[in-house]
């Protein structure tokens, strides 16, 4: 196998997006566009990856970190200007070249070395990847002889009204012998209306050496979909959604209406489960036959099975088997619920650990809290927990029940098997086995109002 290499380009600023963040850092279902583009290439055996940076350069390097090199445009004159940058780098590898652009995020592994292996075994100098579009406007075309070899490509603004008829165009992706590809840019001009140095020029270049020029035409057009503007990026949303969906359901998955569910590439599912119309699940792990939704948000977490969690935010949480959540229950972060645990109705946890089969069914809530087994928390019971400077630690200890509208003023524990009268403020640690009253006596004024009145 020859040596593979990859260039993408970054470097532009992304005026059309409208925006502070820099174009290629948009996400797409989580992730940002670029960094799509890397992982993809991690499957195409790629020895070294190249991303060109301008604007914005700091940011790019933190999210990709290591995983590639980088050479700097400073001047953002056209595709052909940003590869040169990449020469230090490449210009004496010989193997074969893919250039990418960053915003191309629907791009797969299987299209890129469908386009590799097109290149090598027809032994090209250089390969385009190209689609049919229904709308080419403002996409390159593609020229081809009457025998089917390409011509040229020439950009939409540089076209001729018969240029511009034609359906297939350039998606911006190209495979090139290294050395060949170093040459030709050395002889690439700017004689065009935007005064840049257009890549797709050193394939006219290439052709007039009367070398090998081949074209691999993808049949998924929606995987070239450049992202220049927020459309752009909605179109692209959207493609990617469905296709993380249908992989979800053909591996087993349950979606009740995967086109109102979002579900971010790094979210793994188990099979049996049911994820119900309006949930966004992010970043998460959730076992087998969990029932989520409708309308769930689930962040960051991992998840058990055979848990339920109905109309909830789940955050930075880790949940066991057969738990229980919601309705509207909140789950802030390191949240930990045990086995058997049932987090009900309008209950908010931060920072809690519930023990195995503990419930706090209804209107609490518990922060900076570690809950034993088998605690029953009842109705309007809270961890008082900050005062006004710091935050300090609950303790509930196994076996132990609180009773409806309690105040735990932290720090405090309460003991093993202990109970805490309905409406008490606890103040001071309670000693297992035993039961905490701290309410005034009731005092009757009778015919007080009378008096009033």
């Amino acid at each position: 196998m020859n040596k593979r290499f990859a260039v993408i380009l970054a470097a532009g600023k992304g005026t059309r997006m409208k925006s502070d963040l820099y174009k290629v850092l948009h996400p797409v279902c989580g992730k940002p566009m670029v960094q799509h583009v890397v992982d993809q290439l991690k499957g195409c055996h790629v020895e070294k990856t190249i991303t060109v940076v301008g604007h914005g350069a700091e940011m790019v390097k933190d999210q990709l970190g290591q995983e590639v090199s980088y050479v700097l445009q400073e001047n953002q004159l056209g595709t052909g200007h940003a590869v040169i940058q990449a020469e230090s780098i490449l210009s004496e590898e010989e193997g074969t070249t893919v250039v990418l652009c960053g915003d191309t995020p629907l791009l797969t592994k299987d299209t890129i070395n469908a386009l590799i292996e097109e290149h090598e075994g027809v032994q090209a100098k250089a390969t385009v990847l190209t689609a049919i579009s229904d709308d080419p406007t403002g996409y390159g075309r593609i020229i081809r002889s009457n025998e089917g070899n390409v011509e040229k490509i020439v950009e939409h603004k540089d076209a001729t009204d018969m240029e511009r008829e034609v359906k297939e165009i350039n998606t911006g992706t190209y495979c090139f012998d290294n050395k060949s590809l170093f040459q030709a840019l050395k002889r690439v001009g700017n004689d065009n209306v935007q005064g840049e140095y257009y890549l797709p020029d050193v394939i006219e270049i290439l052709k007039g050496q009367g070398e090998v020029i081949a074209a691999y035409q993808t049949p998924d057009f929606s995987e070239t979909i450049g992202v220049n503007d927020r459309v752009a990026l909605s179109m692209a949303e959207s493609v990617m959604k469905m296709r993380i969906n249908e992989q979800l359901m053909r591996d087993g998955v349950t979606l009740v209406d995967p086109e109102n569910t979002y579900i971010t590439l790094d979210t793994s599912i188990g099979r049996d489960s049911v994820i119900h119309p309006g949930c966004v699940i992010k970043g998460s792990v959730l076992g087998e036959r969990c029932v989520v939704g409708p309308h769930s948000e689930i962040e960051n977490s991992k998840v058990g099975d055979d848990t339920t969690i109905k109309q909830s935010v789940v955050h930075d949480s880790e949940i066991g088997d057969h738990v229980s959540i919601g309705p509207f229950s909140h789950l802030r972060p390191k949240t930990q619920l045990g086995n058997r645990v049932r987090v009900g109705n309008f209950v908010e946890l931060k920072k809690t650990v519930m023990g195995e089969g503990s419930k706090a069914s209804h209107l609490s809530y518990l922060g900076d809290a570690i809950i034993g087994d088998d605690v029953n928390v009842g109705c309007g019971s809270i961890t008082v927990n900050y005062d006004g400077k710091n935050k300090y630690l609950t303790t509930v200890e196994s076996g132990a029940f609180i009773g409806c509208n309690s105040n735990l003023i932290a720090p405090v524990t309460i003991g093993k098997g202990a109970y805490v009268a309905a409406g008490s403020t606890i103040t001071d640690n309670v000693p297992g086995d035993s039961l905490a009253i701290a309410r005034t006596r009731q005092t009757n004024k009778e015919g007080y109002l009378n008096k009033e009145k």
